[in-house]
């Protein structure tokens, strides 16, 4: 079991708006590194309901780095790696479209195009709802839904309990 477990916030609707990311590195179902910041997202703009969510305000990251500054120490951490997220599609998103929005470019993460979803997998064993918070308290894990290094740790869990 050695896969990487992702989880973004987002400071707007758009998923370019990546304002956190929360890591967490997985080897042999042990996990060995944990990884996390916030990202100054596209004009430091913010949609209140948002900040609802995750509470993260535009003056938390007005002097923190945009995403492409950041990306050397994402892609050290998911190059070629089996990536998993909670809601897979969400966080592949806000990944392809920010690294889309500065420049980058996705294929260079040699990643594969679907990441293991463990929604699905949770939804499949019956899990009503199957959203995260729902999964981690069943499962006995500690959880600050929307902190992302939180989301990010208790999907890993998820996984590694699968």
């Amino acid at each position: 079991m050695t896969f990487t477990a992702i989880d973004f916030e987002t400071a707007t609707g758009h998923p370019e708006s990546a304002c956190a990311v929360g890591i967490v590195t997985v080897e042999n179902g042990i996990i060995t590194e944990e990884y996390y910041t916030l990202i100054q997202p596209p004009n430091n703009e913010y949609w209140y309901r948002n900040i609802m969510v995750h509470n993260i305000k535009p003056i938390e990251t007005l002097n923190e780095k945009t995403f492409d500054s950041l990306f050397p120490e994402i892609h050290k951490r998911l190059f070629r790696r089996k990536i998993v997220a909670h809601n897979e599609a969400f966080d592949r998103r806000v990944l392809t479209k920010t690294m889309k929005y500065y420049g980058l470019y996705y294929d260079e993460l040699e990643l594969a195009d679907m990441w293991e979803c463990t929604c699905k997998i949770y939804r499949k064993k019956g899990y009503k709802p199957a959203n995260l918070s729902n999964c981690a308290n069943l499962n006995n894990i500690q959880l600050n839904h929307h902190e992302a290094l939180s989301d990010a740790r208790a999907c890993a869990k998820l996984y590694l309990l699968r």
